[in-house]
């Protein structure tokens, strides 16, 4: 059912690789599965010690405003300014029970970027748009070109923030008005079980591991297929950090790297909380070359979920559980 998957290693020069924290495209290790074309499974392209610097945008700057969080739902704006600085201490100072009250970021379940996803109309608008992260852009635009979509504009993120009891449905994503770009997953932290389906929500999905590092892209075929997360697990390693997140960054950073120094505090923080949970990044292009939304009425934009516990698109069953604030 596995097979090698050719990439296109001319498409990323090794000096864009480095700017984005990734080995040399012609080093990378890609895999297809057999009826599922158009998927594409990259173990762990990250140089050592490059994973972090996107853990630690995803816990400390891309929930930060203008962004928009699941917390926005149920706390006044300015409760929600600074996750960071309000959960670093609580974080660092966590022991092992159950019992200890959670900080914010162990609260927060989804962060948008981009183009805002409106989870009552499961739509983007044109008003509800706030400048993607440069760095996250050029990431993607990397990914996407290696794996044969040159031009790729990376326009919306959806941010999965998931813990040892969390899960994701069954669901498609299909909001997006260019469904000829790719999906893009890029996964950090502990492991989870991730199901690829079919065209129809009744097909019999096939399981795989996905690993802090890990890379998928769905695009073809596969773009529109059902896929799930039913399980976060244990890093397989039996170490409370899976051993690519121990590495430090090197000190010298090639000239342009996206990538930025973490210090030691901020990684205790970040490494804290990878203890007990999975991130992953979702990045999508919403719209052709050209294209524009169509016009709309009686929408007001907001993107914002109907409840904190529903954090995807386009599933009744997709809950993070339990997922009270």
């Amino acid at each position: 059912q596995v097979f090698r998957s050719q990439l296109s290693i001319s498409s990323v020069s090794d000096q864009d690789a480095y700017r984005a924290g990734l080995r040399p495209v012609s080093q990378w290790k890609a895999y297809g599965l057999s009826g599922y074309p158009g998927f594409i499974f990259i173990p762990n392209p990250f140089l050592p010690g490059c994973q972090r610097h996107w853990v630690k945008q995803c816990l400390k700057l891309y929930p930060e405003k203008p962004n928009v969080c699941n917390l926005d739902l149920h706390m006044a704006p300015e409760k929600t300014t600074d996750l960071w600085g309000q959960s670093k201490e609580q974080l660092r100072r966590k022991g092992s029970s159950k019992w200890e009250p959670r900080s914010l970021l162990e609260k927060l379940r989804w962060v948008t970027l981009g183009y805002h996803y409106n989870w009552d109309t499961k739509k983007y608008s044109a008003n509800h748009h706030t400048p993607f992260p440069s760095d996250l852009a050029f990431l993607s635009e990397q990914v996407a070109a290696a794996c044969g979509f040159r031009g790729f504009q990376a326009q919306a993120g959806i941010l999965n923030y998931y813990h040892f009891d969390s899960s994701l449905g069954i669901h498609v994503d299909e909001s997006e008005l260019d469904h000829s770009r790719p999906l893009l997953s890029f996964s950090f932290g502990q492991s989870s079980i991730f199901l690829l389906g079919g065209l129809k929500r009744e097909e019999a999905p096939t399981a795989m591991f996905m690993h802090s590092g890990d890379i998928m892209v769905m695009s073809g075929f596969s773009r529109l297929l059902y896929h799930a997360v039913p399980r976060v697990l244990p890093n397989p390693e039996g170490t409370a950090l899976p051993s690519c997140l121990d590495q430090a960054l090197p000190s010298d950073l090639p000239a342009g790297s996206v990538i930025e120094h973490s210090s030691d505090e901020d990684w205790q923080v970040c490494a804290k909380y990878l203890q007990s949970s999975r991130i992953n990044m979702t990045i999508r292009q919403v719209l052709a070359e050209g294209q524009k939304f169509p016009e709309e009425s009686g929408t007001n934009g907001k993107g914002q979920a109907p409840s904190a516990d529903s954090h995807h698109e386009n599933s009744k069953a997709k809950r993070h559980k339990p997922n009270t604030v």
